[in-house]
């Protein structure tokens, strides 16, 4: 009988699954993928197979209160359906912070979720929600083994200086220090690569992770030597609703000028700022593209040009620059995104190629011209491929 992976990605609004089969003994394939959007809006499940034939569909009226907890039962019923007799052997977890301590993927127990709640403060956007979806699995299926991997951990090689803040040492040794995230995507995008221009990928590589969230990760020969985001996922690059880095001098201004408490700058910084505080309008990129307001302009101009000087930043940690990879929702399917990033990274030699840049993403292409002395590359990420990968990997370990 087969055995499946089961991989799930709880964000804040939805709830993201795969299922694999374990083909051989080194080989994954997908068998379906789901997806519950609009938690606390008007939820909609959806499930397809590998063809993309819909599986299971079901909506919930708009004003409900469902938990993530709640629609979880629903969501692996559907998905079981999708198994046709294959076993389930454990399920995969994304878990944004694994801390100090957990730079591998890990086995679940009550012990290492006790450990993972109390890192909450440093990702309240999405830490609760991994968390509430291994619970969940716990409770509805005892004895099922769950893995959980961390988005932190492909950064944890970089070297000190690069993870060092300039805060009294105290504060380092108890585990303020920059980690970085988007850890999955990379390592992902750093296994594509190596398949598709291995001589570009054993050279220094940015790899720019674009979406809702977005942040930059500077590869040499495929490890990570620096990050834009720190020690939360709030730092680097402008996001959706999210700063990225700010002057610390704003956010005491904002509390004494204002009155603003700590939870009214955590939902300022998180849920109100970037490309939707800016324009007034939208976090959405594809809206603000569409817009003719000056305002949505003005939010994509500042996005671009952030992103490009990062970018600046990243080639002086590298010492040199030899390629960019974009991936994630922006960096996948926003060709004027992608063309006006590059536009900034002229003085680097990129030359973009307009016609392959304009076509759509179905996988990883190059986009720069030969005459480019940077190479630039549009390569689809996959998070869930990269833990179901783990899981697998784990499991099979502790059963021999």
């Amino acid at each position: 009988m087969t055995d499946t992976i089961l991989v799930i990605n709880a964000g804040s609004s939805s709830i993201k699954c795969a299922l694999y089969h374990l083909a051989d003994a080194t080989r994954l394939a997908p068998v379906a993928h789901g997806e519950i959007e609009g938690i606390g809006a008007a939820p909609h499940l959806l499930v397809l197979g590998a063809d993309h034939d819909v599986r299971a569909e079901r909506y919930w009226p708009v004003g409900e209160s469902h938990t993530h907890e709640d629609l979880l039962e629903p969501l692996l019923t559907a998905i079981e359906r999708a198994l046709a007799g294959a076993t389930l052997r454990a399920v995969g977890h994304r878990v944004v912070h694994g801390g100090e301590r957990h730079f591998g993927p890990a086995l679940v127990t009550p012990a290492l979720v006790e450990e993972l709640a109390a890192l909450t403060p440093l990702a309240p956007l999405h830490q609760p929600h991994n968390l509430a979806a291994i619970r969940a699995i716990a409770a509805l299926r005892p004895g099922l083994p769950q893995v959980a991997c961390f988005d932190t951990a492909f950064h944890h090689g970089i070297a000190p200086v690069a993870r060092r803040l300039a805060l009294p040492r105290r504060f380092a040794e108890e585990g303020v220090r920059r980690y970085g995230f988007h850890g999955l995507s990379y390592e992902f995008i750093a296994r594509r690569l190596a398949e598709c221009a291995p001589a570009l990928a054993g050279g220094k590589v940015i790899a720019a992770h674009l979406g809702n969230g977005a942040s930059l990760c500077a590869m040499a020969a495929g490890h990570s030597v620096d990050t834009t985001m720190g020690f939360t996922a709030l730092d680097g690059l402008m996001m959706g609703t999210r700063t990225g880095s700010l002057d610390p001098g704003v956010v005491l201004y904002l509390m004494q000028h204002y009155g603003l408490d700590a939870a009214a700058i955590e939902d300022l910084l998180y849920h109100r700022s970037g490309l939707l505080g800016v324009s007034g309008i939208s976090a959405d990129m594809r809206a603000l593209l569409e817009s003719r307001d000056p305002r949505a302009r003005e939010a994509v101009d500042l996005f671009v040009f952030r992103a490009a000087r990062e970018i600046g930043a990243l080639a002086a940690s590298l010492g040199g620059l030899d390629g960019v990879v974009f991936t994630a929702g922006i960096g996948e399917h926003a060709p004027d995104i992608r063309a006006a990033i590059a536009a900034r990274l002229a003085w680097l030699g990129a030359v973009l190629d307009p016609a392959e840049n304009a076509r759509p993403t179905t996988g990883a292409r190059q986009i720069s011209t030969q005459a480019s002395r940077l190479a630039l590359w549009v390569i689809p990420t996959d998070e869930e491929a990269m833990i179901a990968e783990h899981t697998c990997a784990l499991t099979t370990k502790e059963s021999t």
